[in-house]
């Protein structure tokens, strides 16, 4: 099995990378531009196995990614090269429009004229899986759950991005028959999470005395994902998901904001305990403009239909998240390099 991964140096497609090289023992090539949050030190596994190699480029350039194509000869594409930080998209969203949707479209394209070159076998097998976010959806009230039949209605600049490009993939299934599938994930967290991020800057601001930054009062709901289950979904997804359908991944663990940095203080003080407890670091923060209330995914289709179960639930996903960055000051610590300047509020 041959596969193009965009987006693989991120967090989520690092994850992947290291699943279908590692586990699967697939053929990948690793497409991406390394921008600020492509780390190729977490891919430190893999770099020197004979069935991964890496390629620095723009899924933007489509005379660059024909060549990568026809040089590889992919069984199977896994796109996951994005821009995704909501308050990134907010004081500058052309970089989202450009990369989530034109660089989509790019890709869409290629693909297409790949797939029609080929025959028989291979043009049947192929698949081109675009992975989303189920922030398209928009905000949920106190009940319900976002199913693939939920209607879109994002609200920030990446979520319309996102959007967006989700409208795309499915039109060129429908439109040249390319077999596309969709994939709309809860948010996740795991190892290698970019520090930006609520729980890994919760972490890391914890373990270095830095007030813990909480939007408004923290009571946002989230359905966390453990980004290993994560990529375990996507290649079941990419491997026996029919053609043109949507598969919502989630974690069926809702969590408020503020439950979530209250449990990271708890397992760091039972862990590196400081002279006090770690809540007391808590700071809350004027909300994020246009702050969706609550995200749930309902992944009963996938869960029925494709056979998936999420291996941790939050509990046990947590404790394993910070004993990583724990263990691995290595990799974060260059992420950081000035600690006590630039700490971005989540």
């Amino acid at each position: 099995m041959r596969v193009i991964v965009t987006g693989g140096a991120g967090f989520i497609g690092s994850a992947l990378v290291r699943h279908l090289v590692l586990d699967k023992g697939y053929d990948v090539l690793n497409i991406d531009a390394l921008t600020y949050a492509g780390n190729l030190a977490s891919l430190h596994e893999v770099e020197d196995k004979p069935n991964y190699r890496f390629v620095k480029a723009d899924i933007c350039d489509r005379e660059e990614m024909a060549r990568r194509f026809a040089e590889f000869a992919p069984d199977r594409v896994m796109h996951l090269a994005a821009e995704s930080h909501v308050d990134r998209s907010i004081t500058g969203a052309d970089e989202f429009i450009r990369t989530n949707v034109l660089g989509t479209f790019t890709l869409l394209e290629v693909a297409r004229h790949y797939w029609n070159a080929l025959v028989n076998g291979p043009r049947q097998a192929f698949r081109f899986l675009h992975v989303s976010t189920d922030e398209v959806y928009g905000s949920l009230g106190a009940d319900g759950l976002f199913s693939e039949e939920t209607p879109y209605d994002p609200s920030s600049p990446y979520s319309a991005s996102k959007a967006a490009s989700d409208h795309l993939a499915k039109a060129w299934h429908r439109t040249y028959g390319l077999p596309v599938v969709v994939s709309n994930c809860s948010n996740n967290y795991g190892p290698y999470h970019f520090p930006e991020k609520l729980i890994p800057l919760t972490i890391l601001n914890a373990l270095c005395g830095q007030p813990l930054p909480v939007y408004g009062r923290g009571e946002q709901v989230r359905d966390w994902l453990f980004v290993e289950d994560h990529a375990r979904a996507l290649d079941l997804i990419a491997e026996r998901g029919e053609p043109g359908e949507t598969y919502n991944v989630g974690g069926r663990n809702e969590r408020t904001n503020i439950d979530v940095v209250g449990r990271i203080c708890d397992i760091l003080d039972r862990l590196v305990p400081k002279g006090r407890p770690h809540r007391e670091l808590i700071e809350f923060v004027p909300d994020r403009p246009g702050h969706d209330a609550r995200y749930a995914i309902d992944a009963t289709k996938l869960e029925t239909e494709l056979g998936w179960r999420a291996s941790n639930d939050f509990d046990s996903g947590i404790e394993k998240t910070v004993a990583w960055y724990l263990e691995n000051e290595w990799w974060w610590r260059p992420l950081r390099p000035d600690e006590d300047k630039g700490i971005e509020r989540l």
